[in-house]
């Protein structure tokens, strides 16, 4: 990229206007355009930095392309396309935006189950006060649990802190154990636990079962990989307490889910907080639907109504980066397959 060169940056995504004169403020070099939901052949023909959500254009159509924005956290999707496969192309994500909705979504169906609030509304639904309330509704205090997050990115980060802050014992797994603080991600500014010092243990990702033993929470937060298929299975069921509650956030396949459903029928764990699931829609047959120790939410616990102000924000840099040649925030390692 020669300095002074234009760059044609095509928004394939319904970004508002302020967003996109935001972008343009960046530097008069950026020729920033809106094509949604449809990119014309010879727009993506010249672009040179595509943001996109779900359209990515043959190699041979975007000979110009040299690097990719998603607007998820997650890339397995964006893997299967050819264009992402090419190496000469730079691919990042937005993630590190739903660090805080997606922490705050766990920490809530941590205390619904505390607090047994699905018993509770299904006892409003029929209009019924139980015998023995006090009984039957009596919580553990938070900071006698603890929590065990599987995956320590952003989301898992800010959970930890904020689980922390609860006096809960704090336990957490990750690939990589040679350095837990973060590097090249994004983080919204005043969260999470950059320097990796929270957790009272750190675990390698292979010792899930070990990790799982000793929590209250389980909480699943790693990216998707051939690596991590299945990784939630029999073995780390069987090492769960039986008192023990498992909150599913990343993607559906992580977690074997004809395991989960035989631990949550036996009686082996005690419940489920589920966002994500192996095939999405959840099927009406699938025998989840019908256990009274799980809370099923349609795959939306990274939705705020500001996400795009918070991912232009992440793009709004990573604009920045590019235009003077130092590396971009969240990019995609295809050795890692994230």
């Amino acid at each position: 990229m020669s300095e002074g060169e234009r760059i044609n940056v095509t928004i394939a995504i319904d970004f508002s206007d302020a967003i996109l004169a935001d972008l343009r403020e960046i530097s008069p070099r950026l020729q920033v355009t809106r094509h949604f939901p449809n990119v014309p052949h010879e727009v993506i023909a010249n672009t040179e930095v595509l943001y996109t959500t779900g359209y990515y254009p043959e190699p041979e159509q975007a000979p110009k392309l040299r690097w990719i924005q998603i607007n998820s956290a997650g890339m397995n999707q964006a893997l299967g396309h050819r264009v992402v496969q090419a190496g000469d192309i730079t691919v990042t994500s937005v993630s590190g935006v739903h660090a805080t909705n997606m922490a705050h979504y766990s920490m809530m169906m941590m205390l619904m189950f505390n607090y047994k609030m699905r018993m509770a509304l299904d006892l409003q639904s029929r209009a019924e006060w139980p015998a023995n309330p006090a009984e039957q509704f009596m919580p553990v205090d938070m900071e006698r649990q603890t929590v065990g997050i599987v995956g320590y990115g952003s989301i898992g980060r800010e959970l930890a802190r904020l689980c922390k802050a609860m006096g809960m014992t704090v336990l957490a797994s990750k690939r990589e154990l040679s350095n837990t603080a973060e590097v090249d991600a994004y983080n919204l500014p005043g969260i999470g636990d950059p320097a990796g010092d929270v957790p009272d243990r750190i675990y390698p990702a292979a010792t899930v079962a070990s990790l799982a033993k000793d929590c209250d929470y389980l909480v699943v937060t790693v990216p998707m990989t051939e690596a991590t298929e299945h990784l939630i299975n029999d073995e780390v069921f069987d090492a769960m307490k039986e008192s023990a509650v498992l909150i599913s956030i990343s993607r559906g396949a992580v977690i074997d889910e004809k395991a989960l459903i035989t631990a949550l029928s036996s009686g082996k764990i005690a419940g489920a907080a589920l966002d994500v699931f192996e095939v999405e829609p959840l099927p009406t047959t699938s025998p989840l639907w019908n256990l009274d120790n799980v809370i099923i939410t349609p795959h939306i616990s990274g939705f705020t109504r500001d996400y795009h102000d918070k991912a232009a924000l992440v793009f709004k840099e990573n604009l920045r980066r590019y235009l003077e040649n130092r590396p971009l925030l969240n990019q995609l390692d295809r050795s890692k397959g994230y």
